[in-house]
């Protein structure tokens, strides 16, 4: 196999990923001589992963934290939906050029659709305002949700982000005003690392007991949360990470290989490699 037959997610650390439990089986069930590798790269090893996809090294290549803004910074072109998030996390070599796209943005919207949501008539509460936050807001607002709340402890990172998307739709406030937002809140977002390690929990989950019944908690992390654990304890439904990685790392295998991903074989095969985990 030679060196190009290759994509790897770039990242640190990376270790940690599900990516290749769920990428490998889908490239060998279409009989692809490809390998789904890990590349652990800090911010000075960078520039060279990029030169080496630029010549043609490699076949491509996700992208996780902390890179992905400035992944963004070094492509060559970008998707209008990864220009608008300031944020790569798949790159596609072509012709010595780099291109960029943000399939997060798919894989999270593709996760609220297998539930049904309507987009049209939603309201959304986000809470963070870094760049998974942005990320998730540009993919709301490009589904046509009605209004998206950013809630951040930092009022003035939530009001930059709202700034920079130019959008009416999108509105700052304190994480202390999510009780009294989310009584007509369809969905709450947490875009935070709060309580991904650990027992903290990124709002008052009493903000959880005044929404619709039919509203749903995400948490972006695939692994349980005290987030989520408190959200079903009041009784609303929960998504966590695991759908987004996938259809994420979908999207991202039909812009690589140019074939229908087969999403079965990759959601499968993820379900099992977070089981082993005990995640």
């Amino acid at each position: 196999m030679s060196d190009s037959r290759r994509i790897g997610l770039i990242g640190d650390p990376v270790e940690h990923s599900l990516s290749p439990f769920f990428q490998q089986p889908a490239l060998d069930s279409l009989g692809l001589d490809i390998r789904y590798e890990l590349w652990p790269t800090p911010l000075a090893a960078l520039p060279g992963r990029l030169d080496d996809l630029r010549a043609g090294r490699a076949l491509g290549a996700n992208v996780t934290v902390p890179h992905k803004e400035a992944v963004f910074a070094a492509m060559d072109d970008v998707s209008d939906l990864a220009l608008r998030a300031g944020a790569v996390n798949t790159i596609v070599p072509r012709n010595g050029r780099l291109f960029g796209d943000n399939t997060d943005i798919h894989g999270f919207v593709v996760s609220l659709r297998e539930r049904e949501v309507r987009f049209e008539e939603l309201d959304a509460i986000v809470l963070g305002a870094g760049g998974a936050a942005r990320g998730i807001v540009v993919a709301l607002l490009n589904a046509g949700v009605r209004r998206i709340h950013v809630l951040n402890r930092t009022i003035a990172r939530a009001e930059h982000l709202a700034a920079a998307l130019g959008d009416d739709r999108v509105r700052s406030a304190t994480s202390n005003q999510a009780q009294a937002l989310a009584s007509d809140a369809g969905l709450i977002v947490n875009a935070t690392s709060i309580g991904w390690q650990g027992h903290d929990l990124p709002l008052d989950p009493a903000a959880f007991c005044v929404m619709p019944p039919a509203a749903i908690a995400y948490d972006l992390t695939y692994r349980e949360t005290p987030y989520l654990r408190a959200a079903r304890a009041a009784g609303l439904a929960t998504i966590d990470g695991l759908p987004m990685l996938v259809h994420q790392g979908a999207r991202s295998f039909e812009l690589w290989t140019g074939q229908p991903a087969p999403i079965d074989i990759m959601w499968s095969a993820a379900l099992a490699a977070r089981a082993a985990r005990g995640d």
